[in-house]
């Protein structure tokens, strides 16, 4: 269903991906910013969990036609701002890199696990042909593209949060104020 009506209105492809990023932007930075949030790593990790349920029913719930044999496209291309598959591609690893390295502070780390689960997941629909699921080198391509964006727009969060604390950490500081008061 919302596949049929991205392919029918491709133009708000770019759209939805901004509105992403922007929601996970202001999730995390609400989250980072609230020091006295308890448990909020593990609210962290929830999200990027369950963000990984959509990867998941997306790439390895079969699908109604059945592939006979090993399909694997290679092939690299850029998507364009209508180009309805590959941005939904790129858009599809961007809440769970995101709130892992939110979550880790580890943004290589989450980088490379983001692009190896990208990698399997192309391997297991190549080699599982009963889910009915083609490979393609492009997918994974812009599925790693979504998680180099995400751990920018994470570094970036992060970054802003830190210094923001800093500076009231330095205002307090200044101002004689001690923390715990």
């Amino acid at each position: 269903m919302i596949t049929n009506f991205l392919l029918d209105n491709s133009a708000l492809v770019p759209v939805a991906l901004l509105l992403i990023a922007v929601a996970c932007a202001g999730v995390g930075y609400s989250l980072l910013r609230v020091r006295r949030i308890k448990h909020r790593n593990l609210i962290l990790w929830t999200l990027a969990l369950l963000s990984v349920l959509p990867v998941v029913a997306l790439t390895l719930v079969p699908a109604p036609s059945r592939v006979d044999h090993v399909v694997c496209a290679v092939q690299f291309s850029l998507p364009t701002l209508t180009s309805v598959e590959p941005l939904a591609n790129l858009a599809l690893f961007f809440p769970p890199v995101f709130f892992a390295v939110l979550a880790t502070r580890r943004p290589w780390l989450i980088l490379a696990a983001g692009a190896g689960l990208s990698a399997a997941i192309e391997g297991l629909q190549a080699l599982v042909p009963a889910i009915g699921r083609a490979c393609d080198t492009n997918d994974w391509a812009m599925n790693t593209v979504g998680a180099i964006l995400a751990v920018l727009l994470a570094r970036g969060t992060i970054a802003l949060v830190d210094r923001e604390a800093a500076r009231k950490a330095a205002s307090s500081h200044a101002s004689g104020d001690r923390p715990g008061r």
